[in-house]
């Protein structure tokens, strides 16, 4: 029987992402092995993260500056915006390096059974940088999932009054995945093959 602190740091792992109870106390048992190396620097990482993550004010990226790296970047194209679910979406889009724009996290998409409404999402900031101009793009990055076909059929028709191409990534992306879980190749099929919306 492991003591209750042991016992709690593994509950503490088991809600994370991808770890269930076994695999977090075998985390947990390999932490207390290395607890004066590697303890001590996820103790560390983890303090760092809790004083210095923040929100972007104009993407919705999370970041340890306001605006994040990708908003302050001189050298991305300021007239195209890649619209995402979610920060790991834009992560994992970035990450392959083909998209040289800026982002806009909705956080979420619209969901009739779990009550999840256009109010709840970032699309309001989103028609904001639109309508302030210098945005020729914007590309609908959603998940191909029937709420991200949704979300993007429904930013699609509040976006049609401005002067803009509006795109979405290729439907070669498979049926019910997730951007996160692609591969670099797939990502990059899919955004040389976007497509105007409509």
């Amino acid at each position: 029987m492991a003591s209750q602190e042991i016992e709690t740091l593994a509950s503490a792992l088991a809600r994370l992402p991808g770890l269930g109870p076994r695999s977090a106390r075998r985390v947990v048992l390999w932490l207390v092995k290395r607890r004066e190396t590697a303890l001590l620097q996820l103790l560390a990482a983890l303090e760092q993260v809790r004083d210095r993550l923040v929100e972007c004010r104009i993407c919705g990226n999370v970041d340890t500056q306001n605006p994040c790296g990708i908003c302050a970047d001189p050298r991305r194209d300021q007239t195209s915006v890649c619209v995402v679910e979610d920060v790991a979406d834009l992560w994992a889009l970035d990450r392959a390096k083909l998209y040289t724009g800026r982002y806009h996290v909705l956080g979420g998409k619209l969901s009739a059974m779990d009550g999840v409404r256009p109010e709840d999402l970032n699309i309001g900031s989103l028609l904001e940088r639109v309508a302030s101009g210098g945005i020729d793009e914007v590309v609908l990055a959603m998940n191909a999932t029937l709420e991200g076909q949704t979300t993007a059929h429904y930013l699609a028709e509040r976006l049609e009054e401005y002067p803009l191409r509006i795109t979405q990534l290729a439907h070669g992306l498979p049926v019910g995945g997730e951007l996160d879980y692609l591969d670099e190749g797939t990502l990059a099929q899919a955004l040389r093959a976007r497509r105007p919306v409509g």
